[in-house]
């Protein structure tokens, strides 16, 4: 495979292997929230004002979802914070039983955590030269971080080798992830994976736009080879991701939702409540906790930038505890975790284990 991406670049212009390297030096390490006590820092913002205070109130709300023996919590990602430095940071909420259910794009659950689960790394750009020139040594960006475009291509090609391994028919994004920790576990080079350990943990991943992602590359093959073989093929079914999410609601009954950067994993988890009503479940609880991490201006209207007050109008959060921190996440969710994970609440929890509805 390698070798013909090589060769397809070279009929424009060969790759400059020694520019690249350079270029791909310096990897991205991940915070490890074990290694730090954020308690005080947290403590002491919380008696400030501003973003300080926000985090700090924050930081307080998850603690309490983490405390409360029936709460279920769910976390929910957008954005490119696993790719910044917080992968490991989100594997170890799972590895902890500090979440019990993820929601998240697909770039950040297959581009990102399944990336580096087959061994590959995300660089810092210490240099950007135009990005003409990434585009020819096949380097992708992402703001101030590099991707070995070669790399995120094994990736495609590993998820098609998934999809083939497959029974042909419907499978929601939970099932398909699924088989993506399970493949992990046999072949992954990352302990510290999200989707290994989610896999492991019983910790159910949705990612209700799974295709706009790397993983969209390896299953459009999967399903054009296919259909060209006239064999059947594996599909997504959308309608089971929200099916599902919906009933693991329905079944945990209180619920609490720490959210990172917001679109469409933010609108998905919350519309379940208006889903479970239109069910039948009209005794259904809004989300009774909700935290959102965003720099989205609430001025454009937007799902990312709404808020948590905005979204009780629609009959999906409880307005009593919740808290919208405006900043970037990468830069707070490290005390936010580190502060949760000494606290210790996470000690006492019951492990929900929702992937075994499913199973």
């Amino acid at each position: 495979m390698t070798d013909t991406l090589t060769k397809t670049a070279a009929a424009n212009a060969p790759i400059n292997d020694t520019r690249k390297a350079e270029l791909l030096s310096k990897q991205v390490k991940h915070i490890d929230i074990r290694s730090f006590d954020a308690r005080p820092i947290v403590d002491a913002m919380s008696d400030m004002s501003f973003t300080s205070r926000d985090l700090g109130r924050a930081t307080k709300i998850y603690n309490d979802m983490l405390a409360d023996k029936d709460c279920t919590v769910v976390l929910v990602i957008a954005g490119s914070t696993s790719a910044g430095g917080c992968m490991d940071l989100y594997a170890e909420l799972v590895r902890n039983n500090m979440v019990d259910c993820i929601v998240a794009t697909g770039a950040t659950i297959v581009d990102m955590d399944f990336f580096e689960g087959l061994g590959h790394k995300h660089y810092q750009a210490l240099e950007v030269p135009d990005d003409d020139t990434l585009r020819s040594l096949y380097i992708d960006r992402i703001y101030d971080t590099y991707i070995d475009e070669e790399q995120l291509q094994d990736c495609d090609f590993t998820i098609n080798k998934i999809a083939e391994s497959l029974e042909p028919k419907p499978y929601s994004s939970r099932a398909f992830i699924r088989e993506m920790g399970k493949y992990l576990v046999e072949h992954g080079k990352k302990d510290n994976s999200l989707v290994k350990l989610a896999y492991e943990h019983d910790v159910p991943i949705f990612c209700p736009a799974f295709v706009d992602s790397s993983a969209g590359f390896g299953l459009v093959k999967h399903q054009v080879d296919a259909a060209k073989e006239g064999r059947p093929y594996m599909v997504l079914d959308a309608i089971a991701d929200f099916r599902e999410l919906t009933e693991i609601k329905i079944q945990a009954g209180t619920t609490g939702l720490l959210m990172i950067g917001g679109g469409v994993p933010k609108n998905f988890i919350q519309d379940t409540v208006v889903c479970a009503e239109i069910l039948g479940h009209e005794d259904v609880e809004v989300h009774k906790y909700a935290v959102q991490i965003t720099v989205a201006d609430v001025r454009d209207g937007a799902c990312s930038s709404s808020t948590l007050q905005e979204a009780a109008s629609w009959g999906k959060v409880n307005t009593g505890i919740e808290q919208m921190v405006f900043a970037e996440a990468g830069s707070v969710m490290p005390l936010l975790a580190s502060d949760a994970y000494h606290r210790g609440h996470w000690k006492d929890r019951a492990k929900r284990g929702w992937a075994k509805l499913f199973a």
